[in-house]
C-alpha cells in the first residue's frame, strides 16, 4: 500500500474514532488496491457508522479536507450506516468484491 493512503486511513481513522463513538471502520476500494500512487486518481473510501445524520456529515467534512490538505491528496469519501450503504447496491457490489476493511484501528486483516 502507498505510504499517503496508510496514512490516510491511519489518520481518518483515529479522528473518526476520536469524534464518534459509532464508528466502525472503513473501506479502501478503487484504484488505490494495487498500492502504487495515483496522481489523478482520488483515494476512495467508505466510512461505516451506527448512525448517520446531517450534523454528522457535516462535522466529517472538516476532517477530511484537513488530512487532504496536509497529505496532498484528494479523498472521495462515502459516509454510510451499514444498512444504506448495503442499500446503495452498486457501490456495495464494488466494494464488497474488490475493497478492503480496516477496523476503527486502522488495520486490515489483509495487512
Amino acid at each position: 500500500m502507498s505510504t499517503k493512503v496508510h496514512e490516510v486511513i491511519k489518520l481518518l481513522s483515529a479522528a473518526f474514532r476520536k469524534r464518534y463513538n459509532d464508528y466502525k471502520g472503513l473501506y479502501l476500494f478503487g484504484a488505490y488496491l494495487d498500492g502504487q500512487e495515483h496522481e489523478d486518481e482520488d483515494i476512495e473510501i467508505v466510512a461505516l457508522f451506527d448512525k448517520q445524520d446531517k450534523n454528522k456529515r457535516e462535522s466529517i467534512w472538516p476532517i477530511v479536507g484537513k488530512i487532504e490538505t496536509e497529505l496532498e491528496v484528494c479523498i472521495d469519501l462515502y459516509p454510510y450506516t451499514e444498512e444504506d450503504f448495503k442499500n446503495d447496491e452498486d457501490l456495495y457490489d464494488e466494494v464488497i468484491k474488490e475493497g478492503v476493511f480496516y477496523n476503527p484501528l486502522g488495520i486490515s486483516k489483509r495487512m
